[in-house]
């Protein structure tokens, strides 16, 4: 049984999320401040972390980032009262792999949080080989370990980095629309907000170029997306 990790300082969200996702199936543990939140979180290890934003104590951003200070690849479903972009970007650029903004349906949060779990499932392709690695230059995949490598040297990436490099990587020379890669990746409609695609490109940009401002692998399509490319090609 999959685990899900729900913090929220509102008892009757904390017991509607709770009671609808038990019934979907997974194991559910709450908490309902921000340190509690992630001391569970590092100590039972959910295959999910669904996160409010404002919290007593430690908010969600502080959460978030250090979980991933602390290498904690975990998907994290952030929820946000508030509709402004600033808080939406800023949840994704401190490692958030996506967003609600409340008011929500108890269904909406579940059907998400299926979304996310079935893609962190990633299924490798029959087409790579025995090898199960995909070389894109000094890039490497291991689909089997879901590891990547520039230059020998392991990179951490969160599992929706991955996802995206995978899918991106699976259309090599390909140039993909962010809508494209919103239903790729994200498996769930946007409304058309597609400024999380590039969040976290920029992301894996960070980790995979050496100088991002001048990428060598995901190049920009200026209008339109990405395409990701070997160097010099």
């Amino acid at each position: 049984m999959r685990s899900i990790l729900v913090v929220d300082d509102e008892p009757s969200i904390l017991t509607l999320l709770k009671f609808n996702l038990e019934q979907s199936g997974y194991n559910v543990v709450t908490a309902e401040d921000g340190r509690q939140g992630l001391d569970l979180a590092l100590s039972e290890k959910p295959d999910l972390i669904v996160l409010d934003l404002m919290l007593p104590g430690m908010d969600g951003m502080d959460v978030c980032k250090t979980l991933r200070q602390e290498k904690m690849n975990t998907p994290i479903l952030m929820l946000t009262a508030k509709d402004e972009e600033f808080d939406k970007i800023l949840g994704l650029e401190l490692g958030a792999d996506d967003y609600m903004t409340k008011p929500f349906s108890p269904r909406e949060v579940v059907a998400r949080a299926k979304a996310i779990l079935r893609r962190s499932q990633i299924e490798v392709p029959e087409e790579t080989g025995q090898d199960e690695i995909l070389r894109i230059g000094n890039l490497e995949i291991h689909l089997d370990k879901y590891d990547v490598y520039i230059r020998g040297v392991k990179l951490i990436l969160t599992p929706k980095e991955f996802e995206l490099l995978l899918y991106l990587a699976n259309h090599k020379g390909k140039v993909l629309s962010r809508d494209q890669l919103l239903n790729g990746v994200w498996d769930f409609h946007y409304d058309g907000d597609t400024r999380i695609v590039d969040v976290h490109v920029s992301h894996l940009r960070e980790k995979i170029e050496d100088d991002g401002k001048r990428p060598e692998y995901i190049r920009t399509i200026r209008g339109f997306g990405y395409k990701l490319e070997g160097p010099a090609e």
